[in-house]
This record gives structure tokens, sequence and C-alpha cells, in this order.
């Protein structure tokens, strides 16, 4: 049988739909930060690889990875927020939200910008305590580095019930997406906010640049965040091209552990990460290779502390504490403090799970 099809249901025969999926890590299947617990406010808190949560002025909440899923669905894993201080009374710049972003790069065959510009379809599985609405954005940066904001919304209708939902993103004939390894498109779920995102009037209508942010998201959102017994889970998120959902594409845990590391890698595990025994009269000392090259080169740092001044590194004959930093996009490099003739041995270590070096190419 040719590449190009599939068997379908009852014998139909049916183009192969092949790499579809848009989201990285939309079964939720990775996550090498771990729990991220206490988060109060912030940006950039990761649980699930990929996912931004954001967070200001709400309550606390704890970012993790469930085995709570839709049944019948071919998932093991989904996103869970769960609130662990609450809020009752939502101040004017107070948010709650959840993000993925997607490299300008892979969003090319879109025709954005163009009379043939494509729709999209993004779908999803959600279960939350709290019912009602959830507001939605679409954002996404043109050639000339101006962003595009257009909003929608979606209606959890049971609590504690998995509902699969199903949103069309609208092409926009006018405005490109910059053809870069930078921002491309965000797409965000708003689940509460306050009056400086809510009072305008919601911009539903067309892809506006210089929007005022109370237009941002809809005023009927509720307060995820008054209660402790508040949770929110997702799963199967896809966003591929065209006016119709298909089913989930299923990745293998390889494959997206993969295409994840482009944008996090953590060294981690018990016993040495790093090693070297070394003479020269310079001051690098080792290089450590990257599992895949990163969007650009990574920020690199260290978690935890135990090893020489209380560091993360035992080491002899140093007048400095050694740096860790990029070298480009495909490894981590180590250097001391200062130029040395004296042989140096470094050993960089990790006693308990709480200690890591992180390289991070986020967007």
């Amino acid at each position: 049988m040719p590449l190009s099809k599939i068997q379908g249901i009852e014998g139909q025969v049916t183009p192969n739909l092949g790499r579809r999926n848009l989201i990285i890590n939309g079964a939720m299947q990775v996550n090498q930060r771990g729990t991220n617990s206490n988060i109060t406010s912030g940006s950039a808190n990761f649980g699930p690889d990929r996912y931004k949560f954001q967070i200001n002025d709400l309550g606390t909440w704890e970012l993790s990875q469930s085995t709570i899923v839709p049944s019948g669905q071919g998932f093991s894993n989904s996103l869970k927020l769960n609130c662990t201080t609450a809020d009752t009374s939502v101040a004017a710049a107070s948010y709650l939200l959840l993000q993925q972003r997607i490299e300008g790069a892979h969003l090319q065959h879109f025709n954005w910008g163009t009379s043939s510009a494509k729709n999209l379809t993004w779908s999803f599985w959600i279960r939350s305590t709290k019912t009602g609405t959830v507001s939605v954005e679409f954002q996404h940066q043109n050639t000339s580095g101006n962003y595009y904001t257009r909003s929608s919304t979606f209606t959890i209708s049971a609590s504690n019930t998995w509902e699969k939902k199903t949103i069309t993103v609208p092409s926009n004939t006018a405005q490109d997406i910059k053809n870069h390894q930078g921002d491309g498109i965000y797409l965000s779920f708003w689940f509460t906010a306050g009056t400086d995102w809510t009072s305008g009037t919601f911009n539903t209508s067309t892809y506006s640049t210089g929007v005022s942010n109370t237009t941002r998201v809809s005023s009927s959102v509720p307060n995820h965040a008054d209660s402790t017994n508040n949770e929110i889970y997702l799963t199967g998120i896809q966003l591929e091209v065209g006016d119709t959902a298909t089913d989930f594409e299923h990745r293998s845990y390889a494959e997206e552990l993969a295409l994840c590391q482009r944008y996090f890698y953590r060294f981690t595990g018990h016993g040495t990460l790093f090693y070297a025994d070394y003479y020269s009269n310079d001051t690098f000392i080792t290089k450590e290779p990257l599992p895949v090259e990163m969007r650009v080169n990574p920020t690199v740092t260290t978690r935890g502390t135990g090893g020489s001044g209380n560091t993360a590194f035992s080491y002899t004959n140093l007048a400095a504490t050694p740096t860790i930093s990029a070298s480009g996009k495909t490894s981590v490099a180590v250097y001391r403090g200062v130029a040395s003739a004296a042989r140096t041995y470094i050993h960089i270590y990790n006693t308990t799970a709480a200690y890591s070096v992180d390289a991070s190419a986020e967007l």
C-alpha cells in the first residue's frame, strides 16, 4: 500500500495525516523539572515541559504532572494546576494563565499574510473544579516585530469532568508570521483576570496590534483561586492546520523528549554530573555535550548547593569558584575563575535530586 494512504474506518482509504500537531508535549509525557510548588508570582513558571504558567497576585499554586486522564483516549499524563492558598478577591492587576509559545520558523506553512492563509484548529481535553468561561488568546509576531492579538472563549460545563474542546483559530491574511527561531505564535488559556485585563471591549473580531490590555480577556472568567479545592487538568493539546480537529497525534516519549530538549535540558541524576582533571594555563576546564541542538545558546544555571564554599562544585587549586556557561547551542562549558598552570580537579556532583545544572532556551 502506498505510504501516502492509510486504511481508514470501515475499509475507507484516507490520506496519511502524517505529522500534524504543532504543540510540543501535548500529552504531558515530559516533565524534566518535576513538580513546581508554592508559585505566587512570575511569568516563567514551568512544570511539564513547554508550558509556561504565569500568575500575579492570585493565591499560591502548584504545577505538576498528573496521571488523572480522560478514559479511553490513550493518555497516561496530564498537566495539573492546584490552588494551595486561596485568594477570594481578584485585584485589578491579577491574572492566572497558561501558555505555549511556538517558533515562527515552524509556522510558515500557515501562509499567513497572504490570500491563501490557512485557518487552524486547536483542540484539547480539560477538567476543572470551577465551571464557566475560559478566555483564550492567539497572538503572533510579524516580520516587522509587531504582535497581533485576537481572543475567543470556551465553556467548562461540568465540574471535575473531562471535556474535549475545539476552537477555530482564524487565519490572518493581512499579517505574516516572522520566519525565525524566536516568537511565532502564543496560545494562552486565561483562567482568571482582574479588571486591568477585562474592563474593555473584548477583542474577538480581528487581529489587532497595540491593543489595550483591557480588551484581552473576557469579563466572564470566574475566580479559579477562590478555594484550595480548585484544580485544573489539561492534556491532549493539539494545534493543526485546517478547520477540523483530527484524532490526537500520539508520539513516542523518546520523540517528545527530544523536541522538549531543544528548549530545556537538565543535567541531573545522583553522582557526578561533570568531571575533569586538567592541566593548562587557561580558564577552560571541560565541556559537556547537550543531547540535541538547542534553539539558541542556552542560559545555564545551577540548582542547589553542597560543594566547596557551599557551591555546586568540589574543586582543588582554583583561585576562584568555577563558572558554567553555554558553548554554542550544542554544549555546556566549565571555566575556572582565573587562568592557572596548576593541575585542576573539578567535580560537579549531585548528592540529592535537588541539585542540577539547567540549560534553558525557552521562548
